[in-house]
């Protein structure tokens, strides 16, 4: 087995991901530990902060499918340049918000900005990343999107107590800009072309394929329409704990800020665990069983089914402990699903992932939309933290079903593959 090396290209590679998605996840979810700070001086609503909290989704859903074919397109290294430079504006914008008018433009740019980066990290995977490691690497990175779940909280938190909530927004927005100016320094869009490239490691990576002179969107679309109505039901539970978890603590059981915080991310944190093992389990299945089919859509159907029954007891019981040991049981089986869903798009459509992946995330997207608000509204009207986690476990029962639906096994054939094939068989 090859030594793992930290700094070979394609560990350099994956690790600028890795804190690409921390940062990402830092800037989209330092709101809802701020929002004890601009609901206070703003005088809003949970039903308005629940509005702040979905305002970034409706571009990031409209950008999922235009910025992965943007990436598959114009490739990933520019894709991330911009809209990392993007991202990083509308955060420091956050910091500036005077109302609630103001603070919903900058959750806006915010996901503008954002809506083309998991896709355009699935493009520039599907060339850097060997087919037998993509569970893994999607796992990973979506582990360290969860370290800045966790991270946020107590971070946040500390900032704000020593100079207030606009700061967060101030130092976050600084980080980001920091990461595009190494983007820029030391990704490559072809792994050939990176000057610590080794035969060896081109040895393992993906062959090179051209780019599809156009991509068949109906047909890809009804392709990946399971796949993407999966997603959603995963990406309900996901905003709801990322929107409301820190709220959740801090007014359900009457903690206050910093312990509330600390609860948070206890939950946060078994997400990254459930990420990261999610990622190894997937790819150790397809090496042993050689089959999609078990390594992707049944680990995904048992991962719903555990996040279900674990969020349960809370229909039963109103106890601090026993709600953090649920809820981090949930968050930990949801999050093992990432590293399986994420591989699929590579896995049906390698020759236009970045569309594909995108065409997934609008389901998690469209939650994103729907969720916090509708959270925000149950709350609000009938006084009870514990009732939205009803709607998630109603999406992860649908979810279990529709993951057989999904068929990684069978690969989706655009015109350039089918003419490939069609001149294999012909033994031209």
């Amino acid at each position: 087995m090859k030594r793992f090396r930290i700094t070979s290209a394609t560990s350099i590679v994956l690790i600028m991901l890795c804190i690409m998605y921390f940062i990402t996840y830092l800037d989209r979810v330092n709101v809802s530990t701020a929002a004890a700070g601009f609901g206070k001086e703003f005088s809003l609503s949970n039903t308005q902060i629940g509005l702040v909290f979905s305002a970034f989704a409706y571009p990031y859903l409209l950008f999922q499918v235009i910025g992965g074919w943007v990436s598959d397109r114009f490739g990933a290294r520019r894709t991330l340049l911009f809209c990392g430079a993007l991202w990083a504006v509308a955060t420091l914008l956050t910091g500036f918000a005077g109302g609630l008018a103001s603070l919903l433009a900058a959750r806006v740019l915010l996901g503008l900005g954002e809506g083309a980066t998991f896709p355009a990290t699935t493009a520039a995977m599907s060339r850097w990343i060997a087919k037998e490691k993509r569970g893994f690497a999607q796992g990973i990175t979506h582990a360290a999107a969860r370290i800045g779940n966790a991270v946020a909280p107590g971070a946040i938190v500390l900032v704000m107590a020593t100079w207030g909530w606009r700061e967060s927004f101030y130092i976050c927005g600084a980080i980001s800009l920091i990461w595009v100016a190494v983007w820029w320094l030391t990704f490559t869009e072809h792994p050939k072309d990176h000057p610590r490239i080794t035969a060896d490691e081109l040895a393992t990576l993906p062959s090179p394929k051209p780019k599809v002179a156009s991509v068949p969107w109906m047909p890809l679309f009804k392709r990946m329409a399971p796949v993407t109505i999966v997603y959603f039901c995963y990406g309900w539970t996901l905003w709801l704990f990322l929107s409301w978890i820190p709220q959740y603590f801090l007014h359900s059981y009457h903690l206050d800020l910093k312990k509330s915080a600390l609860f948070a991310s206890a939950v946060f944190f078994a997400g990254v665990v459930g990420d990261t093992l999610g990622g190894i389990v997937t790819d150790r299945l397809l090496v042993r069983t050689r089959s999609l089919k078990w390594a992707r859509s049944r680990m995904v159907s048992v991962c719903m089914l555990l996040t279900l029954a674990s969020l349960v007891p809370l229909m039963f019981t109103h106890n601090l402990y026993v709600s953090m040991t649920c809820l981090s049981a949930g968050f930990f089986f949801a999050e093992m699903t990432i590293g399986p869903m994420w591989a699929i798009p590579m896995d049906i459509a390698p020759q236009c992932s970045g569309t594909a992946s995108g065409m997934m995330n609008t389901g998690s997207a469209l939650a994103a939309i729907i969720s916090p608000v509708l959270s925000g509204f149950l709350i609000d009207r009938f006084g009870n933290w514990e009732l939205p986690f009803v709607g998630s476990m109603a999406l992860m029962a649908v979810g279990v079903v529709l993951a057989f639906r999904m068929q990684p096994e069978s690969r989706f054939e655009t015109g350039e593959t089918q003419r490939e094939h069609a001149v294999s068989h012909l033994g031209v």
